[in-house]
């Protein structure tokens, strides 16, 4: 870490733009990367402890950093800043980067300039990481080259530094869709929106369902839209909205004529670039809110022309993410389950809705602002 007169001098060093990076875990590390690589003079700052690993990385690199603060005046000085999303908008130092007029954006925004892949970006409340999962996975088993990030796995920016890939599957969260502005998703796929983080979104639904519609923006009739069509909010919030991109609605409750449905217990995939149709007893994910992360993954599968046999295949074979509906084991006859990634109502009510015995619920946690009525 430097300090005093070699810290004030970081910001004027070099003929590069001065990038600021606020948040030093995998996303911020990764950006300081990609940044270093782009010739960017970079200071990576964290108001809390930084991880050791993260520590050694920086270091490496020769990249300056410093934690337990954040020193306004070097940080005031940036051209631009990349923040962590776990950074609320709130924060004093957000407000003042702000008011200066210095732009702040997300990891996602940065790395998405230094890349042509074809890009699937995958949002909603509940089942984010599952469909991401269950998509790279289709993906990767059919051949094609791509990359896993976003919400899970290394960072974006790291990847984009260090690998090459044609495809990246990424997981978005609402936080991380606040900070982007230009970046644009070829395949957007929105899950679903129940309350959840409203804490941030001064307990205004509308105002996460906004955030979650950045997912959208700068689409253009060449990309796809791919939602749940029995999902209220999202149907509201496409119903106000002029949508650019084919849309791809997927439901259990009606047919479509573009995208996917389910029609007793055949799952069909109606798109622009081919047909599937394949029983839910080949799905390797089971329950209701399964059937709607494989029709998400299904219909991008098919839109990218994956073969049939391919796509069936690797739905069967997929094997779910940790601590989601997990088998942790068996005490005296019971049968414990670790699904310690719901954190919200809604995913929590998804998970008991697939139970077929009687169940004892151990939960906790900080409230976000859910209706627990």
């Amino acid at each position: 870490m430097e300090t005093g007169n070699q810290l004030s001098q970081i910001a004027t060093a070099g003929n590069g733009r001065f990038l600021c990076i606020l948040g030093a875990g995998e996303s911020g590390v990764g950006a300081a990367f990609l940044a270093r690589k782009q010739g960017f003079k970079v200071f990576v700052s964290d108001f809390g402890l930084m991880n050791e690993k993260y520590k050694a990385q920086l270091q490496d690199w020769n990249i300056d950093f410093e934690e337990n603060q954040h020193s306004e005046a070097i940080i005031l000085q940036a051209d631009e800043v990349v923040k962590s999303p776990g950074i609320p908008e709130k924060a004093p130092i957000i407000k003042k980067l702000k008011a200066k007029g210095i732009p702040v954006i997300s990891e996602i925004e940065f790395a998405g300039r230094y890349t042509d892949a074809k890009m699937i970006c995958i949002t909603g409340s509940n089942g984010k990481t599952t469909t991401a999962s269950l998509t790279y996975h289709l993906l990767k088993k059919a051949g094609l080259n791509v990359g896993l990030a976003g919400n899970i796995g290394k960072s974006f920016a790291y990847q984009v530094a260090a690998e090459k890939y044609d495809h990246y599957v990424l997981e978005i969260s609402s936080f991380m869709l606040d900070d982007m502005y230009q970046f644009k998703a070829d395949i957007a796929v929105l899950l679903n929106i129940t309350p959840d983080h409203l804490d941030r979104y001064e307990y205004k639904m509308e105002n996460y369902a906004d955030s979650k519609f950045r997912i959208i923006q700068n689409q253009t009739g060449a990309d796809y839209v791919i939602y749940c069509a029995d999902d209220e909010e999202t149907i509201k919030g496409i119903s106000k909205r002029k949508i650019e991109a084919k849309q791809m609605p997927f439901s259990i409750q009606k047919k479509v004529e573009q995208g996917a449905y389910l029609d007793e217990d055949e799952l069909y995939f109606l798109t622009d670039k081919g047909n599937l149709s394949m029983n839910i007893s080949e799905l390797a994910l089971q329950g209701k809110h399964n059937i709607y992360n494989s029709m998400a993954s299904g219909i991008t599968a098919k839109v990218l022309e994956l073969r049939n046999e391919t796509i069936r295949e690797s739905m069967g074979d997929f094997k779910n993410i940790e601590h989601r509906l997990e088998h942790a084991g068996n005490i005296a006859g019971i049968r414990f389950i670790n699904d310690s990634k719901a954190t919200n109502v809604n995913s929590t009510w998804y998970a008991l809705e697939s139970m077929n015995t009687d169940v004892v619920l151990i939960l906790g946690g900080i409230d976000k602002g859910n209706d627990y009525t």
